[in-house]
């Protein structure tokens, strides 16, 4: 019986299941939501917060503009999502490592990600990732109805109100607080998530000033619940911090699992640089992909 092989990865906690599909045992795998789920279980499965599929480029309807390998992202409930900055960087590292070259393109269904590193950076085992730009408008968060981005009055819940709404290739909703780590994110985070003002439910933020460029964050992930690091979340906290003027435009943002550190450009391109490693290697028993 054929064992597909995986990775285990993660960036500041954030952790993945890694198959390549683009050669090998696993290449043409066809995985259902059923599956995705069952792999990415914590006491069944190799447990992940999210579950990354690596394609080739031949014949992708979103393999566009050079790209050196297509990245799908599913979330531990099997449902399929447009971004995610830390596995982004993962993939980089990946790509850039069988390349030797210091820079990779990813295509995705939210379009093309680039990744990169210099000579410091790859013996320091950070990636930086340009996400591209910040989203703002309320139909492409999506929001169910006309609202202010920079402050939704539909959603309160609880202590939670006002959030900054930003997509950055999936929604967020940025609550600023007094104090992050007091917030009971396990009861309102699902709340918020699956807030009527959000179509596509939401990702879940919340913040506070730790100083000058410097946030505190903690996230509820959509699909995933509470994990230790979510790179756009630290992306959508940064231009929401932005935007409401406490920071300047390159901000640290401190999530349980460390720092990643955000730059919005100028000409609206938000990079985020942060560590990327690898855990384990391992195959999978054909009773997961049953």
């Amino acid at each position: 019986m054929i064992r597909i092989p995986f990775l285990k990865m993660h960036g500041l906690g954030n952790d993945f299941v890694v198959i390549d599909r683009r050669s090998g045992p696993a290449r043409g795998l066809v995985l259902d939501d059923a599956t995705i789920r069952r792999i990415s279980d914590r006491r069944h499965g190799v447990g992940c917060d999210q579950f990354i599929l690596i394609d080739p480029t031949d014949d992708d309807p979103i393999a566009a503009g050079g790209a050196d390998a297509v990245m799908r992202i599913h979330n531990a409930d099997g449902g399929e999502v447009g971004a995610c900055g830390n596995a982004t960087r993962c993939v980089g590292a990946l790509l850039m490592d069988e390349s030797g070259l210091g820079r990779a393109t990813i295509a995705t269904i939210s379009g093309l990600l680039r990744a990169s590193r210099d000579a410091e950076q790859h013996e320091a085992g950070t990636v930086t990732v340009d996400m591209g730009p910040a989203r703002l408008d309320w139909r492409q968060i999506p929001l169910a109805a006309p609202a202010d981005t920079l402050a939704v009055e539909a959603v309160e819940v609880g202590p939670l109100k006002l959030p900054v709404a930003v997509n950055v290739g999936n929604p967020h909703a940025v609550f600023f607080v007094d104090n992050a780590e007091a917030i009971d994110l396990t009861r309102w985070g699902p709340m918020i998530e699956r807030h009527p003002a959000f179509p596509e439910r939401t990702n879940v933020e919340v913040a506070h000033l730790l100083g000058p460029d410097r946030l505190r964050m903690r996230v509820w992930e959509r699909g995933a619940g509470i994990t230790a690091a979510c790179g756009t979340g630290a992306c959508a906290t940064a231009v929401a911090a932005i935007r409401r003027g406490l920071t300047g435009r390159t901000v640290e943002i401190v999530l349980d699992g460390g720092p990643l550190v955000i730059t919005w450009t100028e000409d609206d391109r938000v990079l985020m640089s942060g560590p990327v490693a690898t855990s384990f290697e391992g195959t999978l028993h054909p009773s997961l992909l049953a």
